[in-house]
């Protein structure tokens, strides 16, 4: 069975910044056809849940030498760098050549993420983890993708 990655909060575990989940019915049905395997990111680098709001201060998104701070001016860089290497480490563990990550998250974003002023300003570019996975040979892509792609595309 084809083991995929996904945000644990699609799955509809309560672990996003504000202590709520984001569950996709859409990404629950794969359950029918692969392993899926449910990771959060900003938990496995030590941040707790509930947490700040956190953005990356960048106008494109996460790349080497960008920022991740929270919405009290704190740097949480390191949390975020730390949660996408363990993410990776679950990924070759486990087998999972491809991920579902969550829209616009800092972490888990694939194509916008926000910029860093908390003014709700979606800039493009991925979230630290998509982008790690990514350049370590992942396929990413966001639940909002799931309406678009076929079975054929994840196996």
């Amino acid at each position: 069975m084809k083991k995929i990655l996904v945000s644990a909060c699609l799955l509809g575990i309560n672990c996003t910044y504000c202590g709520k989940n984001s569950l996709s019915l859409n990404v629950l049905q794969l359950t029918k056809d692969f392993f899926l395997i449910p990771i959060c990111p900003e938990q496995l680098g030590g941040l707790p849940t509930p947490r700040p709001r956190a953005e990356i201060v960048s106008s494109k998104g996460w790349h080497e030498g960008a920022r991740v701070i929270d919405e009290y001016g704190k740097d949480v860089t390191g949390y975020f760098i730390k949660g996408a290497r363990e993410s990776l480490k679950i990924a070759k563990l486990m087998g999972a050549q491809i991920a579902i990550l969550k829209s616009k998250s800092p972490s888990c974003g694939t194509h916008y993420v926000y910029d860093g002023t908390f003014k709700s300003v979606l800039v493009p570019g991925t979230g630290c983890t998509a982008w790690y996975l990514r350049t370590h040979g992942v396929e990413v892509f966001s639940e909002e993708e799931l309406d678009f792609l076929t079975y054929s595309q994840i196996l």
